[in-house]
Protein backbone atom coordinates (compact mmCIF):
# COMPACT_ATOMS: atom_id res chain seq x y z
CA UNK A 1 0.00 0.00 0.00
CA UNK A 2 2.75 2.27 0.73
CA UNK A 3 4.76 1.99 -2.29
CA UNK A 4 1.23 2.35 -4.56
CA UNK A 5 0.48 5.93 -2.58
CA UNK A 6 4.14 7.40 -2.82
CA UNK A 7 3.91 6.04 -6.95
CA UNK A 8 0.83 8.23 -7.23
CA UNK A 9 1.37 12.26 -8.33
CA UNK A 10 0.61 14.90 -7.39
CA UNK A 11 -1.86 15.88 -9.84
CA UNK A 12 -4.32 12.68 -9.02
CA UNK A 13 -3.64 12.67 -5.09
CA UNK A 14 -6.82 14.12 -4.19
CA UNK A 15 -9.12 12.10 -6.45
CA UNK A 16 -7.30 8.75 -6.68
CA UNK A 17 -5.77 7.93 -2.95
CA UNK A 18 -7.84 10.64 -0.50
CA UNK A 19 -11.36 9.42 -1.59
CA UNK A 20 -10.67 5.42 -0.90
CA UNK A 21 -10.64 6.77 3.01
CA UNK A 22 -11.92 10.53 3.50
CA UNK A 23 -15.55 11.72 2.20
CA UNK A 24 -15.83 15.67 2.68
CA UNK A 25 -19.71 16.31 2.32
CA UNK A 26 -20.71 20.47 2.23
CA UNK A 27 -23.38 21.29 4.75
CA UNK A 28 -25.49 22.00 2.24
CA UNK A 29 -25.06 19.26 0.07
CA UNK A 30 -28.53 17.21 0.92
CA UNK A 31 -27.91 14.72 -1.72
CA UNK A 32 -25.01 13.29 -0.55
CA UNK A 33 -26.06 13.34 2.76
CA UNK A 34 -29.09 11.22 1.84
CA UNK A 35 -26.58 8.42 -0.01
CA UNK A 36 -24.70 8.53 2.90
CA UNK A 37 -27.45 7.92 5.29
CA UNK A 38 -28.81 5.13 3.45
CA UNK A 39 -25.64 2.61 2.38
CA UNK A 40 -23.14 4.09 5.68
CA UNK A 41 -25.97 4.65 8.63
CA UNK A 42 -24.44 8.29 8.58
CA UNK A 43 -26.65 10.60 10.42
CA UNK A 44 -25.10 13.84 11.28
CA UNK A 45 -28.61 15.20 12.77
CA UNK A 46 -28.46 12.38 15.25
CA UNK A 47 -25.25 14.10 16.98
CA UNK A 48 -26.65 17.28 17.87
CA UNK A 49 -23.13 18.61 17.60
CA UNK A 50 -22.01 16.79 20.68
CA UNK A 51 -20.05 13.75 20.71
CA UNK A 52 -22.14 10.82 20.01
CA UNK A 53 -21.44 6.57 18.67
CA UNK A 54 -24.12 5.30 17.03
CA UNK A 55 -23.53 2.12 14.28
CA UNK A 56 -20.26 1.97 12.94
CA UNK A 57 -19.25 5.68 13.42
CA UNK A 58 -18.24 8.13 16.12
CA UNK A 59 -19.60 11.67 15.57
CA UNK A 60 -16.85 14.30 16.63
CA UNK A 61 -17.35 17.57 16.76
CA UNK A 62 -15.22 20.73 16.64
CA UNK A 63 -15.31 24.21 16.00
CA UNK A 64 -12.95 25.48 14.73
CA UNK A 65 -11.55 28.58 14.21
CA UNK A 66 -9.08 29.91 11.13
CA UNK A 67 -7.87 32.95 9.04
CA UNK A 68 -8.92 33.99 5.70
CA UNK A 69 -7.32 37.07 5.29
CA UNK A 70 -7.58 39.36 7.57
CA UNK A 71 -10.74 38.36 9.30
CA UNK A 72 -10.92 35.25 11.67
CA UNK A 73 -13.53 33.05 10.55
CA UNK A 74 -15.49 30.36 12.66
CA UNK A 75 -17.13 27.17 11.64
CA UNK A 76 -18.37 23.46 13.35
CA UNK A 77 -16.77 20.55 11.65
CA UNK A 78 -18.30 17.56 12.48
CA UNK A 79 -16.04 13.83 12.20
CA UNK A 80 -17.56 10.68 11.42
CA UNK A 81 -15.22 8.11 12.18
CA UNK A 82 -15.60 4.58 10.69
CA UNK A 83 -13.54 1.49 10.24
CA UNK A 84 -12.55 2.10 6.84
CA UNK A 85 -13.89 5.39 6.45
CA UNK A 86 -14.11 9.35 7.62
CA UNK A 87 -16.61 11.36 6.62
CA UNK A 88 -16.36 15.31 7.74
CA UNK A 89 -19.59 17.36 7.29
CA UNK A 90 -18.18 21.12 6.47
CA UNK A 91 -19.00 24.64 5.33
CA UNK A 92 -17.57 23.68 2.11
CA UNK A 93 -16.47 20.98 -0.08
CA UNK A 94 -13.36 22.60 -0.56
CA UNK A 95 -12.65 23.82 3.45
CA UNK A 96 -9.60 26.15 3.28
CA UNK A 97 -7.87 25.46 6.20
CA UNK A 98 -7.74 21.00 5.31
CA UNK A 99 -5.44 22.43 2.14
CA UNK A 100 -2.55 21.86 4.73
CA UNK A 101 -3.92 18.49 5.79
CA UNK A 102 -3.53 17.38 2.13
CA UNK A 103 -0.36 18.75 1.47
CA UNK A 104 1.04 17.06 4.77
CA UNK A 105 -0.95 13.71 3.04
CA UNK A 106 1.13 14.46 0.17
CA UNK A 107 4.32 14.68 1.73
CA UNK A 108 3.66 11.65 4.17
CA UNK A 109 1.27 9.35 2.04
CA UNK A 110 0.96 6.76 4.23
CA UNK A 111 -1.56 8.76 6.54
CA UNK A 112 -4.15 8.87 3.62
CA UNK A 113 -3.69 4.77 3.57
CA UNK A 114 -6.59 4.77 6.42
CA UNK A 115 -9.69 6.84 7.60
CA UNK A 116 -7.48 7.30 11.71
CA UNK A 117 -4.35 8.80 9.58
CA UNK A 118 -6.58 10.99 7.40
CA UNK A 119 -7.96 12.58 10.87
CA UNK A 120 -5.29 13.18 12.04
CA UNK A 121 -3.78 15.10 9.11
CA UNK A 122 -7.21 17.22 9.48
CA UNK A 123 -6.44 17.60 13.03
CA UNK A 124 -3.21 18.73 12.76
CA UNK A 125 -4.13 21.09 10.07
CA UNK A 126 -7.26 22.38 12.10
CA UNK A 127 -4.78 22.83 15.41
CA UNK A 128 -2.30 25.10 12.93
CA UNK A 129 -4.95 27.38 12.19
CA UNK A 130 -6.03 28.03 15.72
CA UNK A 131 -1.58 28.59 16.06
CA UNK A 132 -1.79 31.12 13.32
CA UNK A 133 -5.76 32.65 15.21
CA UNK A 134 -3.60 32.77 18.15
CA UNK A 135 -0.66 34.84 16.37
CA UNK A 136 -2.92 36.74 14.28
CA UNK A 137 -4.74 38.14 17.64
CA UNK A 138 -1.18 38.73 19.35
CA UNK A 139 -0.18 40.93 17.24
CA UNK A 140 -4.00 43.04 17.07
CA UNK A 141 -3.09 43.17 20.67
CA UNK A 142 0.28 44.70 20.77
CA UNK A 143 -1.19 47.08 18.29
CA UNK A 144 -3.74 48.03 20.77
CA UNK A 145 -2.02 47.93 23.19
CA UNK A 146 0.69 50.61 22.12
CA UNK A 147 -2.48 52.80 21.16
CA UNK A 148 -3.48 52.67 24.52
CA UNK A 149 -0.27 53.29 26.24
CA UNK A 150 0.29 56.49 24.08
CA UNK A 151 -3.62 57.97 25.03
CA UNK A 152 -2.99 57.40 29.05
CA UNK A 153 0.44 57.62 29.13
CA UNK A 154 0.96 60.33 32.22
CA UNK A 155 3.06 62.95 30.60
CA UNK A 156 1.60 65.18 27.97
CA UNK A 157 -2.42 64.34 27.89
CA UNK A 158 -3.63 67.08 25.74
CA UNK A 159 -3.71 64.47 23.08
CA UNK A 160 -5.87 62.64 24.94
CA UNK A 161 -8.88 61.22 22.87
CA UNK A 162 -12.05 59.63 25.29
CA UNK A 163 -12.75 58.03 21.77
CA UNK A 164 -10.07 56.61 20.94
CA UNK A 165 -9.72 54.95 24.20
CA UNK A 166 -13.17 53.50 23.60
CA UNK A 167 -12.36 52.57 20.49
CA UNK A 168 -9.31 50.19 21.50
CA UNK A 169 -11.65 48.84 24.18
CA UNK A 170 -13.77 47.82 21.58
CA UNK A 171 -10.73 45.94 19.42
CA UNK A 172 -9.61 44.11 22.81
CA UNK A 173 -13.06 43.01 23.02
CA UNK A 174 -13.00 41.12 19.77
CA UNK A 175 -9.71 40.22 20.65
CA UNK A 176 -11.15 38.41 22.88
CA UNK A 177 -13.83 36.54 22.23
CA UNK A 178 -11.39 35.58 19.26
CA UNK A 179 -8.75 33.94 21.88
CA UNK A 180 -11.85 32.74 24.33
CA UNK A 181 -13.11 30.93 21.29
CA UNK A 182 -9.64 29.15 20.36
CA UNK A 183 -9.63 27.75 23.88
CA UNK A 184 -12.66 26.16 23.57
CA UNK A 185 -11.57 25.20 20.19
CA UNK A 186 -8.02 23.31 21.53
CA UNK A 187 -10.47 21.42 24.46
CA UNK A 188 -12.64 19.95 21.18
CA UNK A 189 -9.64 19.20 19.23
CA UNK A 190 -8.40 17.38 22.44
CA UNK A 191 -10.93 15.40 22.92
CA UNK A 192 -11.23 14.59 19.48
CA UNK A 193 -7.76 13.35 19.25
CA UNK A 194 -7.70 11.40 22.46
CA UNK A 195 -11.42 9.36 20.70
CA UNK A 196 -9.07 9.07 17.47
CA UNK A 197 -6.02 7.62 19.61
CA UNK A 198 -8.45 5.20 21.85
CA UNK A 199 -10.03 4.06 18.25
CA UNK A 200 -6.81 3.60 16.24
CA UNK A 201 -5.77 0.01 15.58
CA UNK A 202 -3.40 -1.21 18.00
CA UNK A 203 -0.64 -2.19 14.87
CA UNK A 204 -0.48 1.45 14.14
CA UNK A 205 2.40 2.30 16.48
CA UNK A 206 3.71 5.33 14.28
CA UNK A 207 0.14 6.57 14.50
CA UNK A 208 -0.33 5.94 17.83
CA UNK A 209 3.11 8.02 18.44
CA UNK A 210 2.16 10.77 16.15
CA UNK A 211 -1.03 11.49 17.74
CA UNK A 212 0.68 11.38 21.05
CA UNK A 213 2.71 14.50 19.66
CA UNK A 214 -0.81 16.26 18.60
CA UNK A 215 -2.30 16.08 21.43
CA UNK A 216 1.01 17.76 23.24
CA UNK A 217 0.68 19.79 20.41
CA UNK A 218 -2.99 21.03 21.46
CA UNK A 219 -2.23 21.62 24.82
CA UNK A 220 0.89 23.81 24.09
CA UNK A 221 -1.39 25.91 21.85
CA UNK A 222 -4.38 25.86 24.28
CA UNK A 223 -1.51 26.96 27.16
CA UNK A 224 -0.43 29.54 24.34
CA UNK A 225 -4.46 30.77 24.00
CA UNK A 226 -4.44 30.83 28.04
CA UNK A 227 -1.30 33.32 28.32
CA UNK A 228 -2.49 35.74 25.84
CA UNK A 229 -6.22 35.29 27.30
CA UNK A 230 -4.55 36.94 30.20
CA UNK A 231 -2.68 39.76 28.60
CA UNK A 232 -5.96 40.75 27.29
CA UNK A 233 -7.77 40.96 29.94
CA UNK A 234 -4.89 42.78 31.89
CA UNK A 235 -5.29 45.51 28.67
CA UNK A 236 -8.37 46.08 29.33
CA UNK A 237 -8.29 46.93 32.79
CA UNK A 238 -5.32 49.00 31.87
CA UNK A 239 -7.26 50.58 29.67
CA UNK A 240 -10.33 51.18 31.80
CA UNK A 241 -8.06 52.52 34.52
CA UNK A 242 -7.00 54.89 32.41
CA UNK A 243 -10.04 56.29 31.05
CA UNK A 244 -11.49 56.62 34.61
CA UNK A 245 -8.51 58.44 35.64
CA UNK A 246 -8.76 60.62 32.67
CA UNK A 247 -12.80 61.31 33.57
CA UNK A 248 -11.88 62.30 36.82
CA UNK A 249 -9.45 64.65 35.97
CA UNK A 250 -11.94 65.76 33.79
CA UNK A 251 -14.79 66.31 36.89
CA UNK A 252 -12.57 68.15 39.08
CA UNK A 253 -11.50 70.51 36.41
CA UNK A 254 -15.61 70.64 35.95
CA UNK A 255 -15.85 70.73 40.02
CA UNK A 256 -13.20 73.91 39.96
CA UNK A 257 -14.87 75.45 37.61
CA UNK A 258 -18.17 75.32 39.75
CA UNK A 259 -16.90 75.87 42.80
CA UNK A 260 -15.22 79.38 41.57
CA UNK A 261 -17.31 80.68 39.03
CA UNK A 262 -20.46 81.78 41.25
CA UNK A 263 -17.90 83.62 43.36
CA UNK A 264 -16.45 85.24 40.54
CA UNK A 265 -20.04 86.40 39.34
CA UNK A 266 -20.65 87.65 42.67
CA UNK A 267 -17.76 89.65 43.29
CA UNK A 268 -17.87 90.98 39.55
CA UNK A 269 -21.11 92.43 40.26
CA UNK A 270 -20.13 94.26 43.78
CA UNK A 271 -17.44 95.64 41.86
CA UNK A 272 -19.62 97.02 39.34
CA UNK A 273 -21.93 98.56 41.91
CA UNK A 274 -25.21 96.05 40.60
CA UNK A 275 -25.90 94.70 43.70
CA UNK A 276 -28.29 97.37 45.87
CA UNK A 277 -28.59 95.92 49.35
CA UNK A 278 -24.86 96.56 49.55
CA UNK A 279 -26.22 99.55 50.81
CA UNK A 280 -27.30 97.92 53.48
CA UNK A 281 -25.63 98.12 56.37
CA UNK A 282 -25.39 94.14 56.81
CA UNK A 283 -24.92 94.15 52.89
CA UNK A 284 -21.34 93.06 52.31
CA UNK A 285 -21.78 90.86 55.45
CA UNK A 286 -24.80 89.13 52.95
CA UNK A 287 -22.75 89.08 50.00
CA UNK A 288 -19.68 87.06 51.53
CA UNK A 289 -22.69 84.49 53.03
CA UNK A 290 -23.96 84.43 49.56
CA UNK A 291 -20.48 83.81 48.02
CA UNK A 292 -19.47 81.43 50.39
CA UNK A 293 -22.46 79.73 50.08
CA UNK A 294 -22.37 79.61 46.13
CA UNK A 295 -19.16 77.73 46.14
CA UNK A 296 -19.45 75.56 49.24
CA UNK A 297 -23.02 74.30 47.74
CA UNK A 298 -21.61 73.10 44.28
CA UNK A 299 -18.63 71.54 46.17
CA UNK A 300 -20.89 69.18 48.75
CA UNK A 301 -23.12 68.01 46.00
CA UNK A 302 -19.78 67.02 43.79
CA UNK A 303 -18.58 65.67 46.67
CA UNK A 304 -21.71 63.78 47.89
CA UNK A 305 -21.68 62.32 44.52
CA UNK A 306 -18.34 60.44 45.01
CA UNK A 307 -16.48 62.79 42.28
CA UNK A 308 -13.90 64.61 43.99
CA UNK A 309 -11.88 61.49 44.39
Amino acid sequence: MTTFLSAVTADHFDTEVLQQHWIPVAADDADTAAVLRERLGIDFTAAHNQVWEAGNFVYLPVVANYQLGETIEQATIIFALGGEFLVTLQPSEHFVPFDKAVAKMRRNPELAGSAHGVMYALLWALNEASERVLHHAGDALAATGEEIERAISTGDRRDFATSDVRGALSRLNATERIIARTRETQLQLARAARHLRADAPSARVELDGAIGVLLADIDGVGQHAGVAYDKVRYRQQSALAGLDARQNEIVKAFAVTAVFLPPTLIATCYAVDLISELSWQTGLLVTCLLTLAAALIPLAYLKNKGLLR
